[in-house]
């Protein structure tokens, strides 16, 4: 290594790679739900991150250990300029010949002047000085905004709008045939799974999400094949079973025994709900139909900016008007205002469930699109049958 390779001054963590990278920072991590576990949790994306390694390798561990290499480096010239290393006389002196001459610029350190203890005490200050930098300078170099006030955080119009799109499709579906409806159902369950997994910050959770959305699908045939008079024993029966393939899931994950208990909740409850959004196919269509565009209707005014309690009074009429129109054009006729008020109530439940702790935006386009519908199955399955 030569001078030429390395000028003076210039820390060894600023040096460029053969990728382009600097060495402290070739191998940071970004990225996370919001949450409770590293690198598949928490909130990540647009909402923030962390920024904790890329901060102490750019302003904690290269630049003290660059100053370190600089002022080492320097012992190396004498108080004339000339370069002399350990244990060797400087260059230019009686019965030393001079070094081989290299092309190009090569910077010499600048002239120290002072005794050589000083120079050292003052550069065990300044290195010693910037030793809680990286922590209060952590936020700024990664520029994710401080988390202040409420961590609710409405889903907002984008996902209400595609929670509309899906309603109206599992509204229109209804009204044809089951298995033209499950269509519409497998989608609601794989976006509930992806997002229940995600709302409690756990990404990548790609065999968890896949266990509970084929646990959905293994449902949905099993209720078109035996019918809808076995509903009971299909949801139970599926239950019962992919209960347990949870928990041989888990059996294999080698992590505390904190994290293994919340991901084995995390992955039951997901399973729970992709098996609760099969209702819908059990449901009577009309039901299906109204209580749908009633939960459309809901997102829809809850995502307007209006104050919160003005906001809740005006979705639930706007879900009981949606129930009691589209109840005109069913046998429900009337009663559709009851099972759109119903449907309203959870659906806003679902809604607040993926509001909860500073949601990221993949949260809101999961979560926040699937959860409404999903909440909304045991009023419109209950007081469908009920009512029709």
């Amino acid at each position: 290594m030569t001078d030429q390779q390395y000028p003076p001054g210039q820390p060894y963590g600023s040096q460029p790679g053969p990728y382009g990278h600097e060495y402290g920072r070739e191998h940071d991590h970004g990225h996370g739900p919001s949450g409770h576990t590293g690198p598949a949790y928490g909130g990540y994306d647009a909402y923030g991150g962390h920024g904790g390694q890329e901060a102490y390798a750019e302003h904690g561990g290269q630049e003290r250990y660059g100053r370190y290499q600089q002022h080492e480096q320097y012992q190396h010239y004498d108080q004339h300029g000339r370069y002399a290393a350990p244990g060797r006389e400087p260059y230019g002196a009686p019965g030393v010949p001079a070094p081989p001459h290299h092309p190009g610029p090569g910077p010499l350190p600048p002239e120290r002047t002072g005794a050589p203890g000083a120079a050292s005490a003052a550069h065990t200050a300044t290195a010693a000085a910037p030793a809680t930098a990286p922590t209060a300078a952590a936020g700024s170099a990664t520029g994710a905004p401080r988390r202040t006030g409420s961590p609710i955080i409405a889903p907002g119009l984008t996902p209400a709008a595609l929670t509309a799109l899906l309603a109206v499709l599992l509204a229109a579906t209804a009204q044809l045939s089951r298995p033209v409806s499950a269509v519409a159902v497998v989608l609601l369950q794989a976006v509930t799974a992806a997002g229940w997994f995600r709302l409690n910050g756990m990404w990548p959770a790609r065999q968890g999400i896949a266990l509970a959305f084929l646990a959905g699908v293994t449902a949905d045939i099993a209720l078109l094949a035996l019918g809808v008079e076995h509903t009971s024993a299909v949801v139970i029966g599926t239950l019962g079973a992919w209960v347990l393939f949870v928990l041989v899931l888990q059996l294999r994950n080698h992590s505390s025994p904190d994290e293994r208990l919340y991901a084995l909740t995390a992955g039951v409850t997901s399973t729970a709900l992709a098996v609760l959004a099969t209702g819908h196919l059990a449901a009577e269509p009309d039901a299906v139909t109204v209580g749908a565009l009633a939960v459309a209707a809901a997102a829809l005014a809850r995502a307007l900016p209006l104050p919160q309690a003005v906001s809740v009074v005006v979705s639930l009429s706007a879900a009981a008007g949606a129930g009691a129109t589209a109840g005109q054009f069913t046998s429900l006729g009337g009663s559709g205002a009851v099972l759109g008020l119903a449907a309203g109530v959870c659906a806003l439940i679902g809604l607040r469930v993926a509001s909860y702790d500073f949601p990221s935006r993949f949260v809101h386009m999961t979560a926040g699109v699937a959860l409404p519908l999903t909440a909304a199955v045991p009023a419109v399955y209950l007081l469908g049958r009920a009512l029709v």
